[in-house]
């Protein structure tokens, strides 16, 4: 396998042949690319039911066939696993091959996957079953890799600058639309039908999603689409590189963060605020719930902002506003005395870190340009690994020092967080951040 490709930076206008828009009248995308970023949302809801509706049928697998939570953990383990390697080689295809074609063949990928999940157990015992599962959540996590590096790759053709956070942001809702949905559905049917049956039926959603995308998705060129770069490569722009790498430490430490409430969050109010499961449970859906609106707003205050201040200090308005109060929250919900409070101020905690995906997407393809897939293939695989600690670290630093003090360390890494995106410049004319294999 190739290595992570290295940055490489030129300072060509992200839109030098595109016609100034005039003054005072804001920049229109084509007809139907709205269309096409809800067919994205929609199709990206169901990928993600599928990611997660393993661990709503997890109970009656363990039962099924014997399985310990240590060998139900790996199976979780695996889908990340092959999730995280694949980003950057992902975005670097989206790149390259046409998009919408592209995203049909994963999306069927996905299908395969959950559907043969379906199947596990049929032949052969539990050690058989176990092996073809962690197979196929490989398998699922490296299709699942480049979805959202490649929305963001058509987000970017589709849409000029100005409007790029909130295109971001509603694709990005199907991080809080997926989550919310998957238990209630995916639970019903598996309580009244089975565990098969729950897979068949996500799977069955990935392919008419993916079928509604192949038939009403917009050309990949639509309205913003960039112009082919010159053979001739435009001086070094030092600033550029600095603000790709920032930009992606930034979303390290935010996914470190937004992984505690993903993880962690259910388990604290058993553990240390000592509620009954099903309390707990409820209330562990709140921050999902809350994400549904945070993130398209975040990327439609973030447009905004860029509008009205410009692309520097309008980008990074919301993710400096949002993690630093996010980091108050979580300091304030630690501390918090009562049951009310904590879970107010975690979940507020929780819809402002995810709050903050659309500008983080926006800025990456505003440095990458034309190379979008891959800038957002970099920077997720960092944030993703960021997502591959926080489950870990969390909890050791909790079991040594204290839930408290644990919470507060990760406060301070929301803090630094926000600062990152002080050196984060996005300048009006659009330097890139190239990425070459």
């Amino acid at each position: 396998m190739d290595s992570v490709p290295s940055p490489e930076i030129t300072g060509q206008p992200a839109d030098a042949a595109a016609p100034a828009p005039s003054a005072g009248r804001r920049p229109q995308p084509a007809r139907g690319v709205w269309r096409g970023v809800v067919l994205l949302l929609a199709l990206a809801t169901a990928g993600y039911i599928g990611r997660v509706g393993l661990s709503v049928i997890a109970p009656q697998l363990m039962a099924a066939f014997h399985w310990t939570p240590t060998r139900m953990g790996f199976a979780f383990s695996a889908f990340l696993i092959t999730y995280t390697i694949f980003q950057a080689p992902g975005g670097w295809l989206a790149d390259r091959w046409p998009s919408r074609r592209f995203l049909f063949l994963l999306a069927l990928g996905w299908t395969l996957a959950t559907a043969a999940t379906a199947g596990i157990g049929l032949w052969g015992g539990a050690a058989a079953a176990w092996l073809g599962l962690i197979g196929l959540r490989m398998l699922l996590g490296a299709a699942a890799a480049p979805t959202y590096p490649l929305s963001a790759r058509l987000v970017a053709d589709w849409l000029p600058p100005a409007l790029q956070g909130r295109g971001n942001g509603l694709v990005l809702a199907s991080i809080g639309l997926g989550s919310a949905l998957a238990p209630p559905l995916l639970g019903w049917i598996a309580a009244h039908y089975g565990w098969r049956q729950a897979l068949a039926a996500s799977a069955a959603l990935m392919l008419i999603a993916a079928f509604a995308w192949r038939r009403g998705a917009p050309p990949r060129q639509a309205a913003g689409s960039r112009p082919a770069e010159p053979a001739q490569r435009p001086p070094v722009l030092a600033y550029a590189r600095r603000s790709f790498i920032l930009l992606c430490a930034s979303y390290f430490l935010q996914s470190y963060l937004g992984y505690i409430f993903v993880f962690w969050f259910y388990l604290y109010l058993v553990q240390v605020r000592k509620l009954p499961l099903a309390h707990a449970a409820w209330l562990s859906t709140l921050p999902w719930l809350s994400t549904l609106l945070a993130i398209p707003l975040g990327g439609w205050l973030s447009d905004a902002a860029a509008r009205d201040w410009g692309m520097r200090w309008g980008r990074r308005a919301v993710p400096l506003a949002a993690l630093s109060l996010a980091s108050l929250c979580l300091w304030l919900g630690a501390r918090a005395a009562s049951l009310a409070p904590a879970v107010a101020a975690l979940t507020a905690a929780t819809a402002l870190v995810i709050g903050t995906e659309a500008p983080f997407w926006a800025a990456v393809s505003r440095l990458a340009g034309r190379r979008a897939g891959a800038g957002g293939g970099v920077m997720n695989f960092c944030g993703n690994l960021g997502g591959v600690l926080s489950p870990t670290l969390t909890p050791w630093l909790a079991a040594r020092i204290g839930w408290m003090p644990a919470l507060s360390f990760s406060a301070l890494l929301g803090l630094a967080a926000a600062a990152l995106w002080l050196g984060v410049r996005l300048e009006e004319d659009g330097a890139l951040v190239r990425l070459n294999a």
